[in-house]
């Protein structure tokens, strides 16, 4: 399979953040990962890309895949759903989003299926991703 152009980490725990980002570098899914503590910070960085605010270099790219928490400070991983659905449809099209919680509320699983978003719980493991992959990314094999 072909590498991922980079993934974001959006998570307010440094713990998971530490875990998964060594879970994909062990992967060799990309070579290209950025966590981000809140919704706010994250939208921010995809919005100055989008808008051709922000050079697309090492620091900034334009992600594949975005594994997204629920529950956070600031700007909550729903909040950021509906501002990302702002953002140009050709900018979204070929970003793929999950959502990755602790939360099993059917009240969430239902948003997110609303959204077509995929639905995962924590923690994160290799079968996953892969399964993620598999359903999101088939046409990336080499």
């Amino acid at each position: 399979m072909k590498k991922l152009k980079g993934i974001l980490l959006i998570d307010d725990d440094d713990t998971n953040n530490f875990l998964n980002h060594r879970l994909l570098n062990r992967m060799q899914i990309t070579d290209k990962i950025r966590e981000f503590r809140n919704g706010k910070q994250a939208f921010d960085y995809l919005y100055s890309i989008s808008e051709g605010h922000a050079e697309l270099t090492g620091e900034y790219f334009k992600p594949s895949l975005i594994l997204l928490d629920i529950n956070m400070p600031v700007m909550d991983g729903f909040e950021f759903l509906a501002l990302f659905e702002k953002l140009s449809e050709s900018f979204r099209k070929d970003v793929v989003l999950a959502l990755l919680t602790t939360s099993e509320h059917n009240q969430d699983t239902a948003r997110a299926a609303a959204s077509h978003i995929t639905y995962l719980t924590k923690p994160l493991t290799t079968q996953k991703v892969q399964d993620l992959l598999d359903a999101h990314f088939k046409d990336n094999a080499e």
